[in-house]
């Protein structure tokens, strides 16, 4: 019965993913697990012609991670009608080649697929998104390979210390990431949970991977925050991703009258979990999940209207204020246009797979010498722009590869359009970002 339901919540997701790129028109058919989109733009008739500039595009497509993909073929194509003239760069107008690869929502291939780009492709520069098993392995075959790497969608700390980063110590060479940091999630959630009356006891699903293991850390993790703000915490261990049994974690929940549940959970496990507690009567007042209770193609395909009420971060939405330095559109916009090409509902890596775009442009447009790498890091060491996301300047820290964006807090509801929609409820992080909505218990 669970496997069965794990394997049907899947199969829906990848339904979902595949209906997007289909109705798109955007993405090209995967070959052995690779999405080869070679995005080449030409220079205007009459501009002086440069060589043309590769940009490598990592994200996992396909797999247990695949909602993080799930915006790409959108960006990709109107980053492609964008850079139909290429880029001036030192008053030379560039083509510009966009190769994409599919992780397969594996750390290996991920690793894989950067070195391929790098030694095969010869790439100027590897974008790269989405959770620290891709970023991480991506960001350190740049390091070694010395190419220029600027990476997002993972919760700074697990990237920048994750790799052997020590805050103070350290500065990597060739990789610079911006997203918010786990400081920040970590207000956003005591936010959400300050508007329900709970027993402020909390129970924690932390998976054995680079996310589990930094918002569980002792150090810089959820625990020591919350207990710091009068919490109890009910830590039931690591467990590893696909786990298809938490009986235990349930009873132990339970057991310790646990009424709210937090954790950064890939899509199968949140399924898995949340069907397993309501057959055993556990409801918690609140579950705040990062990661897996992101997306609109994870959420819908819960069983039995689970997904309704789940809280999680949002870093990008319709509401927020930001306007696209390449396109001029705002957030609202943006994502509109996305569930025009695709018939979908807008998705937060929508903005960060745009910006990663934004930003790239800017660095190549300030670039000196587009022949030499280090040149490309001190353009994108200096950059200080502002994006659909909000302002990228890594001049700000916390460290030196990282620049921080906002970050609010949501609550997923009974929508007008849509089965659920994602409300902004929490925004005392950044109140430039309204409130569409006020948090209640599940």
């Amino acid at each position: 019965m669970k496997t069965s339901l794990f394997r049907a919540v899947g199969l829906l997701i990848v339904s979902s993913l595949l209906l997007v790129a289909c109705g798109g028109g955007t993405a090209a058919p995967a070959t052995s697990g690779d999405t080869q989109t070679a995005a080449t733009s030409a220079p205007s008739a009459g501009d002086e012609q440069g060589r043309t500039i590769k940009i490598g595009y990592v994200s996992p497509q396909t797999g247990a991670l695949a909602p993080f993909g799930e915006a790409d073929g959108f960006v990709i194509s109107q980053m492609r009608d964008f850079l139909a003239n290429g880029v001036q760069i030192n008053g030379v107008s560039h083509p510009v080649e966009i190769i994409v690869k599919d992780t397969q929502s594996d750390p290996n291939r991920a690793a894989q697929v950067a070195s391929d780009l790098i030694l095969q492709d010869g790439v100027d520069l590897i974008l790269v998104a989405s959770t620290p098993e891709t970023t991480n392995p991506v960001s350190d075959q740049c390091e070694a390979n010395g190419v220029p790497c600027i990476s997002t969608v993972a919760p700074w700390q697990p990237w920048f210390i994750g790799r052997g980063g020590v805050p103070g110590e350290t500065e990597f060479a060739y990789t610079y990431h911006f997203f918010w940091g786990l400081e920040d999630i970590i207000e956003v959630f005591l936010n959400l949970w300050d508007d329900v009356d709970t027993n402020m006891v909390v129970g924690g699903l932390w998976p054995n991977d680079g996310d589990g293991l930094a918002w569980s850390s002792p150090e810089v993790g959820f625990p020591p925050a919350l207990e710091a703000n009068g919490y109890t915490v009910v830590d039931p261990g690591r467990y590893e991703n696909l786990k298809d049994d938490f009986s235990a974690e349930i009873t132990t929940f339970r057991n310790a009258n646990v009424e709210i549940v937090t954790g950064v959970m890939i899509p199968p496990d949140l399924g898995t979990f949340l069907t397993q507690a309501s057959q055993q009567g556990f409801t918690p007042k609140m579950v705040s999940i990062g990661k897996a209770a992101l997306f609109p193609v994870v959420v819908e395909t819960l069983p039995d209207g689970l997904g309704g009420g789940l809280t999680t971060e949002i870093w990008w939405s319709p509401s927020h204020p930001f306007t696209s330095s390449l396109t001029g559109q705002t957030s609202a916009e943006l994502a509109d246009a996305f569930t025009a090409s695709t018939g979908t509902q807008w998705t937060q890596p929508i903005g960060f797979a745009h910006a990663l775009f934004e930003v790239t442009v800017d660095v190549l447009q300030r670039t000196e010498n587009i022949d030499d790498a280090a040149s490309i890091v001190e353009a994108i060491k200096a950059t200080n722009l502002d994006t659909i996301v909000g302002t990228v300047d890594w001049s700000s820290g916390p460290v030196p590869n990282v620049a921080k964006t906002p970050l609010v807090g949501g609550q997923w509801q009974v929508g007008e359009t849509y089965p659920f929609e994602l409300n902004v409820t929490a925004n005392d992080t950044f109140p430039g970002i309204p409130n569409t909505s006020s948090t209640e218990p599940r």
